[in-house]
């Protein structure tokens, strides 16, 4: 159990998920670092969380290219701040698209930011980790990492692939006082989803609020959750099959 002050980075922080997490977060303490694409918004974000936690961050950075992943390096060496736990979020939702009619250079684009610039930047972190003997991290997969569906490739892919990093990960680094964990949420309502599939695409009974997320990853970095790692959690409230 580490007692002391911890600080958090969030990748996709702005908005979404990703801002319910940091939230959160910041309210038990935790002082918080958000990465996204959008300055306006990282900017207002981080003005929100430092109503409830000592410091809070932002760092205008695109994780599917090695110079968004160097903007962040750098932001933490020049503000001597060490990272203790990070949440692979950030993330790009494609609209249904058959493999056929996709967009090679999209496609990548998603395989890059979902699943590669957080396999990187966990990558980048991991030693000040190792070093200190201490750390969580959670990877936010998907419902649609557990299966494929027609026009979904490029999200599912990048999803089922943070699920079996999770495992492979929390094998290698558990011996340095690190736990991994993901977390597979079910539809929630937030501005990307509308996004990509439409204003309607929300307008039913099986959609979760973002802050349910954000209360399973609080319990995961907090000092009673050690006895889980390598753990894959289904969250999918009321869009879970079983209930439909």
């Amino acid at each position: 159990m580490r007692n002391i002050e911890k600080t958090a980075l969030v990748t996709g922080g702005s908005r979404g998920i990703g801002k319910a997490i940091a939230k959160d977060f910041s309210k038990t303490g935790i002082d918080v670092v958000i990465t996204g694409r959008d300055k306006g918004r990282l900017k207002d974000t981080a003005e929100e969380l430092k109503t409830h936690c000592k410091n809070a961050y932002w760092i205008d950075a695109d994780l599917g290219t090695d110079l968004g992943l160097d903007r962040i390096l750098s932001f933490l060496k020049e503000k001597n701040v060490e990272v203790d736990v990070l949440v692979n979020n950030a993330a790009i939702i494609h609209s249904s698209t058959s493999l056929i009619d996709f967009d090679m250079e999209i496609w990548q684009e998603v395989i890059n930011v979902n699943l590669i610039g957080a396999v990187k930047i966990t990558k980048l972190l991991l030693p000040g980790m190792v070093s200190r003997n201490y750390g969580k991290i959670i990877n936010i997969s998907s419902i649609g990492g557990r299966k494929g569906a027609a026009g979904r490739s490029a999200y599912r892919v990048t999803k089922a692939g943070l699920i079996s990093f999770t495992e492979s990960l929390a094998a290698e680094v558990k011996s340095s006082g690190i736990d991994v964990n993901c977390i597979c949420p079910g539809s929630v309502v937030t501005e990307g989803y509308v996004e990509a599939f439409g204003q309607q695409s929300i307008e039913n009974d099986h959609m979760m609020d973002p802050s349910e997320i954000a209360a399973l990853c609080s319990f995961l970095v907090g000092d009673h959750s050690t006895a889980i790692t390598g753990a894959t959690i289904d969250a999918y409230g009321p869009s879970n099959p079983l209930f439909r």
